[in-house]
């Protein structure tokens, strides 16, 4: 009679703590793949306290009209020059290229920088930095803009870019004063709500 006992105690300890495991949220592979990296303590930017009670980033939902295709001009010749960030430290960039591309029945562009310590670092000498704010930043997103992440080799070879707002991030210092992050350069402000992306963080 033993045995059967034990076969359901262990049964119902297992259930409990499968019950404690928080699945991990998200609608597509981008979301997943955040969420994943802020949940894992090793390497998420969140404070402990706010990594206790951490159950997934805020997104705005997908939206397909935030797809556009951009035509990438490249700035020769850029002199490098260092950006503020949030901290006293200054951060080496040059300007690489414009994007130009249309949203939501108007005409937009961007400019697309090169961090100059990072052409120094194999693993991310393809990085560019594309950062932006919009009509949602310090309302429903967070103030001071968001990132999107492209690569040299994301440049066709007509000059096109896809540009993909649903897939952009905040930086790290959204969520934790210790970091220190560039701040958008102010010509790369879209004058409308881009309600596409992550949003403001809010952890309660």
């Amino acid at each position: 009679m033993r045995k059967p006992f034990l076969c359901v105690l262990a049964l119902l300890i297992f259930n409990s703590c499968s019950s404690k495991k928080r699945p991990i949220l998200g609608e597509t592979v981008f979301q997943i793949r955040l969420n994943t990296n802020y949940k894992d303590a090793s390497i998420s930017p969140l404070k402990k306290k706010d990594l206790k009670k951490f159950n997934g980033l805020a997104f705005f939902p997908i939206d397909s009209s935030f797809i556009v295709k951009a035509k990438f001009t490249k700035i020769k010749n850029a002199l490098s020059f260092k950006m503020s960030t949030n901290t006293d430290r200054k951060i080496l960039y040059k300007e690489y290229g414009i994007l130009r591309f249309p949203l939501k029945g108007k005409n937009h562009e961007l400019t697309i920088y090169q961090s100059q310590d990072d052409l120094r670092d194999e693993n991310y000498k393809d990085y560019l930095f594309l950062p932006f704010t919009d009509a949602t930043s310090g309302s429903k997103s967070y103030g001071g803009g968001r990132y999107m992440d492209i690569k040299t080799t994301d440049i066709n070879k007509d000059n096109t870019v896809l540009l993909n707002f649903n897939n952009i991030s905040n930086p790290y210092c959204a969520y934790n004063d210790k970091y220190s992050c560039p701040l958008t350069p102010r010509k790369n402000h879209l004058d409308l709500e881009v309600k596409a992306g992550i949003m403001a963080f809010n952890n309660p």
